[in-house]
């Protein structure tokens, strides 16, 4: 077995629990896919529980083959596919509404192998990326906040602009990730300041917009909206329906839960392998295993903030924060809203809810991390970073003592 392991570089906590919460993810994935078979009467439970494997087994591949590569790599690497993903989600966009039912806006499908793709994700992981090179490189810099409205943030609205019609939780947690991620990065407070108000101002010309001419965006205004109101609100509602038989879950399942496929829940909620499947969770796993799982997640965040300190230089550090932040957010999402804290947003748990496109985008950015944390830099760095990695190196960013500091 020891010899399997000197494969795996970095952070053996980090590899340790990625590959626990994969795991345990069969045991509601496979309990949750009854409900599934129902609803749309396709397959069995052992066809869910395969693909939901293939999903792993093939995202455990990603996560192999990313943390070999030296993560220098990736700052050019995100300049690089920086256009592609703006035509990527413009081609996304015009897809449509709906194919077959679902919100065809978010998903691209793969032609020849049947398969379907949330360009969204992955143009956050590349857009975050690229937000870490920016900052690395101007960390010591005088800035002006119309130079970096030019080079950082016209290109950063530029695609949440496009992500924003078709998935407004991703945008809104994009959003939030990048201006932690900056604020970390020592980016000028006033400039922060001003980029929230921006993005609030360009939200509410967006909802302007959509009200004027909803023939544009078709009901996804409209349900946002219904979402916040549905959850203020006593009315009966789909999405009340949902966080009812979520919290009914939660409650049932007590202190040690009904046992590994014994969930009731399972056969009335929609998204029980996915959106809501915390609560699945904790109906069979009871609090015992809730707290398992919210307690693996911070335990990632403490290593994610420990590589991070580790990291030989200030795009490592800001690399290892902004890989591993959404992932524990996304978390934290999920499970606020299965608990009733927050509303609807139809975030995954990470590594746990079935979905390709959320496994695979979350292996990517645990793979980026281990090949921080393994310190994976090229034998030969390009010239322009020569120039500016040694006055890196006398400064590494400690993201502890940036947030002390305030």
């Amino acid at each position: 077995m020891n010899g399997w392991f000197k494969y795996l570089e970095g952070d053996k906590t980090i590899w340790a629990v990625a590959a626990l919460l994969g795991i345990f993810s069969f045991l509601p994935v496979y309990s949750a896919s009854s409900n599934l078979v129902n609803l749309y009467g396709q397959g069995n439970t052992i066809s869910y529980l395969f693909k939901h494997l293939s999903h792993l087994l093939l995202g455990f591949f990603i996560i192999y083959g990313v943390h070999k590569i030296p993560y220098k790599y990736f700052s050019g690497l995100s300049v690089i596919l920086f256009p592609a993903i703006i035509a990527l989600l413009i081609y996304t966009l015009s897809q449509g509404n709906t194919v077959k039912g679902a919100n065809a806006s978010r998903w691209l499908q793969i032609p020849f192998i049947g398969l379907s793709f949330q360009t969204s994700a992955f143009a956050v992981v590349v857009l975050l990326v690229y937000v870490a090179r920016y900052l690395s490189r101007n960390i010591n810099k005088e800035l002006t906040f119309k130079k970096t409205l030019l080079t950082l943030w016209l290109p950063v609205l530029t695609v949440l602009i496009f992500i924003l019609p078709a998935n407004f939780s991703t945008t809104a947690i994009a959003f939030v990730m990048i201006l932690i991620l900056v604020f970390i990065g020592k980016h000028p407070t006033k400039y922060i300041l001003n980029i929230i108000g921006i993005g609030l101002a360009t939200l509410v010309l967006f909802i302007l917009l959509a009200k004027a001419f909803p023939g544009l965006l078709p009901n996804r205004v409209d349900t946002w909206m219904s979402r916040i109101e549905n959850f203020t609100s006593n009315e009966e509602n789909s999405d009340q329906y949902q966080s009812d038989k979520a919290k009914t879950a939660i409650a049932t399942g007590g202190v040690f839960g009904l046992g590994p496929g014994k969930s009731i829940q399972k056969n009335f909620l929609p998204q029980s392998s996915s959106d809501f499947i915390y609560a699945i969770i904790s109906e069979e796993f009871g609090m015992i295993g809730a707290m398992f799982l919210l307690l693996s997640y911070l335990l990632l965040l403490f290593r994610f903030v420990i590589v991070s300190k580790k990291a030989p230089t200030n795009f490592g550090a800001l690399l290892a924060i902004a890989m591993g932040l959404p992932i524990v957010f996304q978390a934290l999402i999920n499970m606020g809203v299965a608990v009733g804290l927050l509303p609807v947003t139809g975030q995954t748990l990470p590594l746990i809810s079935s979905g390709g496109t959320s496994i695979w985008m979350t292996c990517v950015s645990l793979g980026i991390i281990l090949s921080v944390s393994a310190g994976r830099v090229p034998t030969t760095i390009e010239n322009e970073n020569l120039e500016n990695i040694d006055e890196m190196e006398k400064e590494i960013i400690n993201p502890l003592e940036v947030l002390s500091e305030t």
